[in-house]
């Protein structure tokens, strides 16, 4: 199954991938079953994540002389 994100770049996918992370270890000592579920989607969408092609440097703009 795929996902597609509208509205959200790597950054911010990533930034849920430490969230799921943060939220397995508080979690761990008093339900390891869902600590153990949030940490397997963790890497899964973090080796989503390495699949991307890495982001094509900026464009630097020639100054002009007008």
């Amino acid at each position: 199954m795929a996902l597609t994100l509208t509205g959200l770049g790597p950054d911010d996918v990533a930034e849920v991938v430490e969230s799921l992370i943060v939220a397995a270890d508080a979690c761990e000592p008093t339900a390891p079953d869902l600590a153990d579920a949030r940490r397997a989607l963790a890497n899964r969408i973090g080796d989503a994540l390495d699949t991307l092609p890495a982001p094509a440097p900026a464009l630097r703009e020639e100054p002009t002389c007008d």
